[in-house]
């Protein structure tokens, strides 16, 4: 399938050199949006193992459509392959992208990134300037279960496939 048929299916942007995904998820009037760390592998079709498990919480929480965004876009399959510092072109392309897709509506976002937000210490800091965009303050947050013993909102691979939404204050965590 070419990539103008998966866009009218999927919602999918990259950057040209394929280095970076902003937004992975599919096309609906209530999705859940989640963000994680950073991505791996996962392109329209072809789910890795964190996106297949939030399109289930998604489907099994009744929303119609999901998108995956993360804090960081950079592709690695593995968060210690990322930057180890924060390439600040990157990081203002992908808070536009994040505002443009999420637009100001009042969408649940879960917060999914667990541990691995201490694999590079801009990191925290990028997930507190994102929850600040002016474009998600309509939001409201949630996280699977309670938080990791760090305080962390847990990543979707380490918990069960029936854990709850759970209120996440992503102001209070922004200031930890």
């Amino acid at each position: 399938m070419n990539e103008a048929a998966l866009r009218a299916q999927w919602l999918w942007e990259k950057s040209a050199d394929d280095g970076s995904r902003f937004v992975l998820g599919t096309v609906g009037k209530a999705p859940l949006v989640c963000f994680g760390i950073n991505p791996s592998t996962a392109v329209p079709g072809t789910l890795d193992p964190t996106v297949t498990r939030v399109r289930s919480f998604a489907e099994r929480s009744g929303y119609d459509s999901w998108s995956m965004l993360n804090v960081y876009p950079q592709i690695s399959t593995d968060p210690a392959g990322i930057h180890r510092n924060a390439d600040p072109a990157l990081t203002a392309e992908n808070e536009r992208r994040i505002a443009g897709h999420v637009n100001g509506r009042p969408l649940t976002i879960l917060a999914a990134w667990g541990t691995l937000i201490d694999s590079r210490p801009y990191l925290r800091n990028l997930a507190r300037d994102i929850a600040a965009l002016p474009e998600l303050q309509a939001c409201t947050w949630v996280q699977l279960g309670t938080p990791t013993k760090a305080g962390h909102p847990r990543h979707p691979l380490y918990v069960k496939g029936t854990t709850p939404f759970e209120p996440f204050d992503v102001v209070r965590y922004g200031e930890q």
